[in-house]
């Protein structure tokens, strides 16, 4: 599957620790085009870099892909 443009999901529903973003927070490097500013610099997050997106996570349409991705960190939330 391809990465949605222009979804952000991903950069909004999950926490991602090593930036210090909470689930639900939108992740400082996401614009207002919800496009990643540092995709392919050194700056991205190695943990941002292996997310690949599948349509059981990303769903058919970015407000399915929030719903499955904020489910999943409810789950996985310690």
């Amino acid at each position: 599957m391809e990465c949605r443009m222009g979804c952000g999901a991903c950069c909004i529903a999950p926490s991602i620790n090593v930036l210090n973003k909470t689930a639900g927070e939108r992740c400082q490097y996401l614009t207002d085009d919800l496009l990643c500013a540092v995709f392919n610099t050194d700056k991205r997050p190695a943990a941002c870099g292996e997310f690949m997106p599948e349509p059981s996570v990303c769903g058919s349409c970015r407000q399915e892909a929030m719903q499955l991705i904020t489910e999943l960190e409810q789950l996985t939330a310690p």
